[in-house]
């Protein structure tokens, strides 16, 4: 597992930027993109999921967004099983 997604399951509050998001991400082998319609919010999306997250660009993200990116990368552990 991830270090840092461990740092964010421990710490939500930190000061978290779309960089730590991006990485997350890519480690995961997760799409992590800018929205195409000019929107300040990332999308966060995988085939094994039926839905997208969407996190705002904005520093610091909040906590309420690194919990939902969390619980995201969780469900897509449990489709693969563990490891």
């Amino acid at each position: 597992m991830s270090k840092l997604l461990e740092h964010m399951r421990r710490n939500p509050r930190a000061d978290w930027t779309i960089r730590d998001v991006e990485t997350l991400c890519r480690a995961f082998e997760v799409n992590c993109e800018p929205s195409r319609s000019g929107s300040s919010h990332y999308k966060v999306s995988h085939a094994e999921i039926a839905y997208i997250l969407t996190v705002p660009f904005k520093r610091p993200i909040k906590p309420v967004y690194i919990r939902k990116l969390v619980a995201f990368i969780d469900e897509l552990g449990k489709l693969h099983g563990p490891s």
